[in-house]
């Protein structure tokens, strides 16, 4: 799964917004205040309108007035997402439309919600699933790609309320393919909030195999690949070994009252020292390489400002691992303000957010010809943003 556009009308700072050409990494710049968070925010509340409904999803974020764009408050909001998604053993561009406007009663509802994509190399996308509010269809024969419209299944349904996704409900069932594929990478999502505070501690035993988003279940995951994945908890250990000078062995250890704690062996000293008494930024560097090392990556990796608590030495092999993992098969997302981080990255990697009559507007980097021709005389995407050369990008 490769997210290829996202198209935002409506939402906060995104009175009508969009990102094109999106690349495996993607990294996200631009002052504080310029709708970076937005878009991660974005990401998790079409997560939580899928684990919840779109009604409970708003009421969240303060309301529908609260999370329509500034004095548009009556308008739809509204998503629309480009992305290359395996159905029926074949990779397609598929679009997901998502319109959300107040009822009657003043209560959120999903105006329409469509999943699309084109059956052939010609024609106009085929509509595989279209509701309107609560009532709609979905295709339940999308492999017979050969047949006339006709001949495609559409099997017609209500939802028990308007402001509940048709892919949640229907995602559910295997016949409905596009709507299961896409219900599943969204549920599979992965919108990091990492808190060193909380991976300190040690836990009571237990089991995880995936890093929650704030990382407390840090030493349980770290037990789960020692145990289960030997090869790629090696990997790590010598991650860590590269990137963290000093770090010469990390391992889980179970206390005798049944705890679960990280142990460090630092080089200067003779017996090694568990996580409270190690660095915030080796935790947190080794937080990153247990999350992108996971034996089952996420198809979608949202990252906010990985550089806090790091050592600026670090951030290029950080960048490193990042790439690696997009290339491995899982997109990333990242919000960044550091000039080391960016050092690392390709033109085409950044896109630069700033606001223009109050609204965010996205320019992809490696679109304008100044910062082509500084890139390829040499000057790093770092320093030209360290510079205040990105601002004004058309």
């Amino acid at each position: 799964m490769q997210i290829e556009s996202i198209q935002i009308k409506n939402y906060r700072l995104f009175r009508d917004t969009k990102l094109e050409r999106i690349p495996k990494l993607c990294v996200l710049v631009g002052a504080n205040g310029t709708g970076k968070s937005t878009l991660f925010d974005v990401f998790s509340f079409l997560k939580d309108s899928l684990s919840m409904n779109v009604g409970k999803a708003i009421s969240k974020r303060g309301g529908y007035k609260e999370l329509s764009s500034r004095g548009h408050s009556t308008e739809p909001i509204e998503i629309t997402m480009q992305f290359r998604l395996e159905i029926t053993g074949k990779e397609r561009l598929v679009t997901y439309l998502l319109r959300i406007s107040l009822g009657t009663n003043g209560k959120p509802i999903i105006e329409r919600e469509v999943l699309r994509y084109k059956r052939g190399s010609y024609g106009a996308p085929f509509h595989f699933l279209d509701f309107s509010n609560g009532k709609g269809y979905a295709i339940t024969n999308e492999e017979d790609f050969s047949k006339p419209d006709e001949a495609l299944n559409k099997e017609y349904s209500e939802l028990d309320a308007p402001d509940i996704l048709a892919v949640k409900g229907l995602g559910q069932f295997e016949k409905f393919k596009a709507a299961s594929a896409f219900r599943l990478m969204i549920e599979n999502w992965h919108i990091s909030d990492f808190h060193v505070t909380e991976a300190r501690p040690s836990q009571e035993e237990g089991y995880a195999e995936h890093l929650s988003s704030r990382g407390e279940n840090l030493p349980l995951v770290a037990n789960y690949i020692f145990e289960n994945h030997s090869k790629i908890f090696k990997r790590i250990i010598k991650s860590m070994k590269k990137r963290v000078p000093g770090v010469s062995v990390v391992e889980p250890k179970q206390t005798e009252d049944g705890r679960l704690v990280l142990r460090f062996q630092d080089g200067s000293f003779k017996d090694p020292f568990i996580a409270r008494h190690v660095s915030d930024g080796t935790i947190k560097m080794f937080a990153y390489l247990i999350l992108l090392n996971d034996p089952n990556p996420y198809p979608m990796l949202a990252v906010e400002e990985p550089e806090n608590q790091l050592y600026p030495e670090l951030l290029p092999e950080l960048a490193e691992e990042f790439r690696d993992y997009a290339t491995r098969g899982g997109q990333v997302f990242i919000s960044s303000h550091s000039p080391d981080f960016l050092n690392a990255l390709l033109l085409s990697e950044i896109y630069c957010l700033r606001k223009e009559n109050g609204f965010t507007k996205i320019t992809k980097a490696s679109d304008s010809e100044t910062l082509t021709s500084l890139n390829n005389e040499g000057d790093l995407p770092g320093y030209l943003w360290k510079q205040g050369l990105f601002e004004g990008l058309n």
